[in-house]
């Protein structure tokens, strides 16, 4: 089997390299033109029967290079293509002004909706370019202008405002301690009480009532804690006659000290006993005070239950 990559050639005997010429051809003139493979660059329809070709489409074509053709000494090419259905000849060449292809024969090009504004643009001279591009721009500083004015006046309004603002905190701060000024200048001349003016002025009815029922509840409360405390240390000691501290007691006293003498014992007591209902006629409190049952903050431990007859369980009887 020979070698697939043959590096020396077969040369007859009788072969004379003498004979063997070298070809002169005329060199090519006009346009350079090459066969390459490319693909269509955009979507297009034949003119002479319809069919259309999609963006992407492979071809072999003929690139022509003309000499002549050239925009700010950019190299202009033209493609030829044959339409896949009826063989007719397609001519497009590069637009390297507008950065695109443009058709020139054979076929027209699809509709594209996002080069629609682009279409007047296409013909357009270099003069009429840079007048629209002057204009755009004017109209986007005119634009900038206005937004900035209107930010402008808006930052002018928000100004205003924050000043008038100000400017009521102010005069309400000053009205304040003007006023504060008169009542301390008052309560220095005439001994004027500032809260009690303000309390009695300010107050409305229901903060009055409610007012005067706090007030009552903290009296109940206090002769409450105090009969309590005095109920405790009557309990505590023999002597809480002297400790209540109410009038006509010396009969008890008497009783008290009196212990020794067995004469007049009962005298004693017959005189403390009438002291005792004087002074609950003379003072009707203490004796609704005695009446009612004092409040008592000792601790109560309850019994607790026994559970076991409820289970069923029989305790033994101790022996002893």
């Amino acid at each position: 089997m020979s070698e697939r990559k043959v590096l020396t050639k077969y040369y007859p005997p009788d072969f004379d390299p003498s004979l063997v010429g070298r070809s002169r051809q005329p060199k090519q003139t006009g346009p350079k033109v090459q066969t390459v493979r490319l693909m269509a660059p955009f979507s297009l329809r034949c003119s002479s029967c319809g069919e259309y070709m999609y963006k992407g489409r492979k071809f072999n074509a003929r690139k022509e290079t003309p000499v002549d053709e050239r925009y700010l000494n950019i190299q202009i090419y033209r493609f030829y293509i044959r339409c896949t259905r009826c063989s007719a000849e397609i001519v497009f060449r590069t637009d390297p002004k507008n950065q695109d292809y443009a058709v020139e024969k054979g076929a027209k090009r699809n509709t594209e909706p996002w080069r629609r504004g682009l279409e007047g643009e296409l013909d357009e001279t270099d003069e009429q370019r840079l007048d629209r591009i002057e204009r755009e721009m004017a109209d986007e500083n005119g634009e900038v202008a206005a937004a900035e004015e209107r930010n402008a006046m808006a930052e002018l309004e928000q100004k205003t405002a924050d000043a008038k603002r100000e400017m009521a905190v102010a005069d309400a701060l000053d009205e304040i301690r003007s006023r504060n000024a008169r009542l301390e200048k008052a309560q220095r001349d005439g001994g004027v009480d500032i809260e009690s003016v303000l309390g009695g002025r300010g107050l409305s009815e229901e903060e009055e009532r409610r007012r005067r029922e706090e007030e009552e509840d903290a009296e109940a409360a206090r002769k409450a804690f105090e009969f309590a405390r005095l109920q405790q240390k009557l309990e505590e000691g023999p002597a809480g006659e002297e400790v209540l501290g109410l009038p006509g007691v010396p009969g008890a006293t008497a009783a008290t000290n009196g212990e020794g003498s067995s004469g007049s014992s009962s005298s004693a007591a017959a005189a403390g006993s009438s002291t005792t209902s004087a002074a609950s006629v003379s003072n009707p409190t203490t004796a609704a005070a005695t009446d009612m049952p004092p409040p008592s903050f000792k601790r109560q431990v309850k019994k607790k239950k026994d559970h076991s007859a409820l289970l069923g369980i029989k305790k033994k009887q101790p022996l002893v």
